[in-house]
């Protein structure tokens, strides 16, 4: 599974932008995402043997005379595929050069054709190599996307520029390097037969548990403590963690196919959305550990957790000029490693124990001798059995305010000696006879970066030399090259297959690394590799499983034979009297409810008959069946009996006659009559005149409909002649005075009118299979007391009816209460309800959300004030319907609320190094000058008559300030900050060469031979003055922000103008740099103060990264 996230949109130049060209050149439109692998058939459909890989070198010249759109090169050939390098000299709607791999013959290729590639595409540059920028990603080629690459390759303005080398003489060198590698045929590999083991199935985003379970079932010794906990046979997988682990665990080891894991998470209280999002392994292990070994407690695997994975080290201070020593000791299950700095897991234990000095400022307080000189550190008092080391792949960057995914190379070995150089890790209280040496048993391997990817295991279950890959569905063997070394991370490189004009090797990142590592220790593997057979699996759970699998075999087996049958659900007077008033109220019967029988197609029809009559007890002769008819109007009748040509036809051959459709059912309706002593007796004879009617009866003091039988009657007759027969069916006196109704259909709507009593029954239309719903006649007097007085207005409501299930917004995953609704109720009365059952008296303070079918979640706009006119309007999500809302209580009335804007802004006080977040509400008409005045009222200010200003941050840097008669209506505070602050005196007197500039923090990245600006920090504005030189600037700088001088001696300084430093001397006039005034996109001209990031970030800060942090894990159960 690969989760993509679009990449902030200014951060061009620190991550490289793919997209598939034609996205762009045909809508005019930037869909792009963040450059990772598209990890779900990456490296890991990699053949062991090395992959064919080219270099191709293009030349093309007359380069600024091209009068084209696009321009592909010729075709080459890679790995058996044809390949081709497309560019659009002009850029693709962007001011870059922008350049693609491209699939050469991808019309011609057969329907569901894929191909894998890691590839780079270069531009040479022909005076100084050095120079030559390449980009490298790696993609999965298909009909959908045929290409991929990089829209904003290189600025036009530098390719077009003579000086810089890309274009000499007109000409420019294109080159790209091509590494295919091989795919397995997904949909044939059986990984059972292959391996010997099975995958787990992916729900969406949950490769990441799936790597992480896979690793527990391959610790045997867990796996017999899990078969071990007490589980009952009334338990329930989905409500049970223990269970649901038990059964997951049973079917990979003996099943024949991959195992689904919903049972699982159904168990954990998650819901579809929490399979959909992608979490993190470490965290799902500890969370999933702790909970097992809570359930563990009282049981007969009381504590196996804890013998398995927790060891303790004992942190300590020590006193280096007195005898002081303070030690405090702590238990793990995991240890985070670092991996930047760090080349193998040997240089982070290392660096785990490292020493730290408490001295200078920064002296530890003993007790009795005051602050001494002290060392800090850590030291190991014992290792687990099965160590699990977390390797720290993803970091927070402070200069780039983000999280990174750290992909240097980090090399672990496949023994681990943690007592190497005489136990240099172990405290001096560590048992020394206890040999920690151990085994790697599994990588976790995590392919993507920081905002979605993909994560799978290499396991060797027995510790033999053979390993194995779990990617979700699919099982492979692997060799140790592929487990190990291909999982350090770092660059690879390919050497260059053709001597030519540019020799550099095609290095590309390895976005594939190990993520976690799980060792177990030599002396006690053969304990945890231990074996585990039915016997550790309680009866009650082979049982269940057993008739789990079987009932799996035969469900397969009646898929496979389906075509050799007929289905043929009967229908009874039984499930008409069962299903009317309680499960249907349309209609007679819900074919899905009544018994179904399954008969081979060329069984003879009266044979059926006889197994009938062993199923129900009805004799033969006393059987007649009525073929069922969908109308025109999509209600579903009886429509005539079968003829007893009919009858002595195949049970095939009937299926055909009733249903034209390719449909494998028969639906009919069993008549039985029944005599004075109620046991079956013979059909009556049918003639043409004669029609079958079915009867409902409505009660509505009860509010209660319900069936009461069937008549013939002839088409002549009238409703007067059977009215004492109704009666008798009802159980009311022989002259009750009763109404008679015909129900019509019931879909988009409900039709059901008087039948007149004094009309024949053709004269009324009715016809076989016709319903005809009745009740006593209403008193006048009585009529307003019941809800619904006659049979039309009662099927009005039941059709309408609707359970709407009201949960907090604030607390989206629980029903709060349930009120039963009208579909047609408008906006209004569905407010007024919630008010009343909530007990609140105005109820324009309800604001309602509509409920999202997918994500079950709420969605992110609410509903606007009437701005639906029904129920079923809010309930409604594209195709499908909800049955859930969520409401909030607002502190004023919603209409009025609508008119106005929220705004949050971040106000940075003058004089005190704190930032305060204010909610501003005004009117949408209102001003910037107002959100101003309202501020005034709520902030602290350094003199009453200060005056505010408001800014707009966005990736530290200040885009604009808003005029004070800008309308507020348009201004977003989602992605940039609002920032107000005092207007310094200085900048309120300024001198006619005065110039108020931007100033920025910065820091240098190098990626890829080039060097990236960073900034970071707080921008700000600046009064320089003429002539005034960079050594006096820095004295005020130095003021304002009150750096300490030895730090301050290690800043730079420079001017940048489009991302370009121009570094200054003390002596160099600063004002000559920014001559130009008012220019649009002043903030790409700025003084520039370069210096290392140190300061904790703010946590407004946060909302100018688009990208959400993912949510904790959490199991619910």
């Amino acid at each position: 599974m690969t989760v993509m996230t679009p990449a902030p949109i200014d951060q061009q130049d620190d991550e490289e932008m793919l997209v598939p060209h034609s996205d762009l050149a045909d809508n005019h439109q930037s869909m792009e995402v963040v450059s990772q692998p598209e990890a779900g058939n990456t490296v890991e459909n990699q053949p062991l043997e090395d992959p064919p890989s080219s270099r191709f070198t293009w030349k093309i010249g007359n380069f600024t005379r091209l009068n084209i759109r696009k321009h592909y090169s010729d075709i080459f050939v890679v790995g058996g595929y044809k390949w081709r390098v497309l560019i659009f000299p002009k850029g693709n709607n962007v001011d870059f050069l922008s350049m693609y791999l491209d699939v050469a013959d991808a019309a011609n290729l057969p329907y569901g054709w894929s191909r894998y590639a890691q590839f780079s595409l270069a531009v040479v540059n022909q005076i100084n190599p050095k120079y030559t920028i390449r980009k490298d990603t790696q993609h999965q080629f298909n009909g959908r996307e045929s290409d991929w690459g990089f829209t904003s390759f290189t600025p036009l303005s530098e390719l077009y520029d003579p000086s810089r080398g890309y274009l000499v003489n007109d000409t420019l060198i294109v080159e790209a390097e091509v590494l295919v590698r091989r795919v397995l045929d997904y949909w044939t590999y059986d990984s059972k037969k292959e391996t010997g083991y099975v995958g787990l199935k992916n729900q969406g985003a949950t490769c990441y548990m799936n790597s992480l379970l896979q690793t527990l079932y391959h610790i045997p010794y867990f796996r017999k403590a899990v078969y071990h906990m007490p589980t009952t046979e009334n338990d329930m997988p989905s409500a049970s963690i223990p269970l649901a682990l038990q059964s997951l665990f049973y079917k990979l080891q003996y099943s024949d196919s991959s195992v689904a894991t919903k049972e699982l998470t159904k168990s954990f209280g998650w819901d579809t959305y929490d399979s959909f999002m992608q979490h993190d392994v470490q965290e799902l292990n500890r969370v999933l550990c702790e909970k097992l070994e809570d359930k563990m407690k009282g049981t007969v695997v009381e504590g196996t957790i804890q013998q398995l994975f927790e060891g303790h080290h004992m942190n300590y201070i020590e006193c280096i000029n007195v005898d002081y020593k303070s030690t405090r000791k702590e238990s793990f299950y995991d240890l985070q490693l670092d991996v930047k700095g760090c080349c193998d897991v040997y240089a982070s234990f290392d660096k785990y124990v490292e020493v730290e000095r408490l001295e200078g400022d920064n002296k530890y307080h003993a007790e009795q001798y005051g602050l001494q000189d002290a060392k800090k550190g850590v030291l190991f008092i014992d290792f687990p059995p099965v160590l699990q080391l977390q390797l720290k792949r993803f970091e927070y960057d402070f200069m780039r305010d983000t999280m990174v995914k750290i992909n240097d190379r980090y090399e672990f070995p496949l023994q681990l000696d943690l007592d190497r150089e005489n136990g240099k890790y172990l405290s001096p209280d560590a048992d020394r006879s206890v040999r920690n040496l151990y085994t790697l048993h599994g990588v976790l391997v995590h392919s993507g970066g920081v905002h979605g990817g993909h994560y799978y295991a290499f396991i060797r279950p027995t510790l033999s030399d053979q390993w194995y890959k779990f990617d979700d569905e699919r099982v492979t063997k692997e060799d140790m090259k592929r487990a190990l070394e291909e999982q350090y991370g770092g660059e690879e490189e390919l050497p260059p297959t053709n001597p030519g004009f540019n020799n550099t090797p095609f290095k590309f990142t390895k976005y594939s690394n190990a993520y976690m590592l799980v060792y177990i220790r030599e002396s006690d593997k053969d304990k945890i590799i231990c074996n585990v057979d039915e016997k550790d699996i309680a009866e009650h759970l082979r049982e269940r499983l057993k008739k789990e699998q079987e009932e799996k075999e035969h469900k397969k087996k009646e898929k496979a034979e389906a075509h050799l049958y007929t289905i043929i659900k009967v229908a009874r007077d039984e499930d008409l009297a069962k299903q009317i008033g309680k499960n249907i109220y349309f209609d007679l019967v819900d074919h899905e409810k009544v018994r179904i029988f399954r008969v081979q197609k060329q069984t003879p029809f009266h044979l059926f008959k006889e197994e009938v009559a062993k199923e129900f007890g009805i004799p033969v002769q006393f059987q007649r069946f009525w073929l069922w008819a969908k109308r025109q109007n999509h209600t579903y009748r009886p429509n005539r009996p079968l003829a007893p040509l009919e009858e002595n036809q195949s049970v095939g051959q009937l299926r055909e006659v009733s249903n034209k459709v390719n449909n494998a059912e028969l639906k009919l309706f069993l008549e039985v009559e029944l005599g004075p002593d109620l046991c079956p007796i013979s059909p009556p004879c049918k003639m043409k005149e004669d029609i079958l009617l079915f009867f409902k009866l409505y009660d509505p003091e009860k509010e209660e409909l319900r069936y009461v039988g069937r008549l013939f009657v002839k088409t002549n007759d009238k409703p007067t002649e059977i009215l004492t027969k109704l009666n008798e069916m009802a159980g009311y006196a022989p002259d009750e005075e009763i109404e008679l109704y015909e129900e019509i259909k019931f879909e988009p709507s409900v039709m059901c009118e008087p039948i007149d009593k004094k009309s024949t029954f053709r004269a009324s239309q009715l016809e076989d299979g016709d319903i005809i719903c009745f009740q006593r006649s209403p008193l006048v007097e009585t009529d307003e007391q019941f809800r619904c007085t006659d049979v039309p207005s009662f099927l009005e409501y039941v059709h309408n009816r609707q359970v709407v299930h009201f949960r907090s917004l604030e607390k989206p995953k629980e029903d709060d209460f349930c009120l039963e609704l009208s579909k047609l109720h408008t906006y209004d009365d569905v407010v007024e309800r919630v008010a009343q059952h909530i007990g609140l008296d105005d109820p324009s303070k309800i604001r309602l959300t509509s409920h999202n079918c997918y994500s079950q979640q709420p969605k992110p706009q609410p509903i606007k004030y009437r701005g639906v006119d029904h129920l079923s309007d809010m309930l409604v999500h594209y195709n499908q319907i909800s049955d859930i809302l969520y409401y909030e209580v607002l502190d004023i009335p919603l209409p009025e609320l609508q008119g106005l804007k929220t705004l949050k802004v971040a106000f940075h006080h003058a004089t005190k190094d704190e930032v305060v977040i204010h909610t501003i509400r005004l009117p949408k008409q209102s001003t910037v000058a107002d959100v101003i005045n309202d501020l005034k009222t709520k902030v602290e200010l350094s003199h009453p008559n200060t005056e505010l200003r408001l800014l707009e941050v966005f990736y530290h840097k200040i885009y604009k300030i808003f005029p004070p008669n800008e309308k507020i209506e348009n201004i977003n505070d989602q992605y940039w900050t609002l920032r107000a602050e005092e207007i310094p005196e200085e900048e309120k007197n300024l001198g006619p060469n005065d110039r108020l500039i931007h100033v920025y923090h910065f820091t240098k990245e190098t990626a890829q031979n080039q060097m990236q600006i960073q900034n970071f920090g707080e921008p700000f504005f600046f009064v320089i003055h003429e002539g005034e030189t960079l050594a006096e600037i820095k004295i005020r700088i130095q003021n304002r922000l009150q750096v300490p001088d030895e730090e301050f001696a290690k800043w730079k300084f420079a001017f940048l103008s489009l991302g370009r430093p121009e570094y200054l001397q003390d002596s160099d006039v600063v004002s000559s740099r920014f001559q130009r005034r008012d220019v649009y996109g002043a903030w790409e001209q700025y003084l520039g103060l370069e210096h290392s990031d140190s300061a904790p970030k703010r946590a407004y800060s946060t909302n100018q990264n688009r990208h959400t942090y993912e949510k904790p894990v959490k199991i619910y159960n």
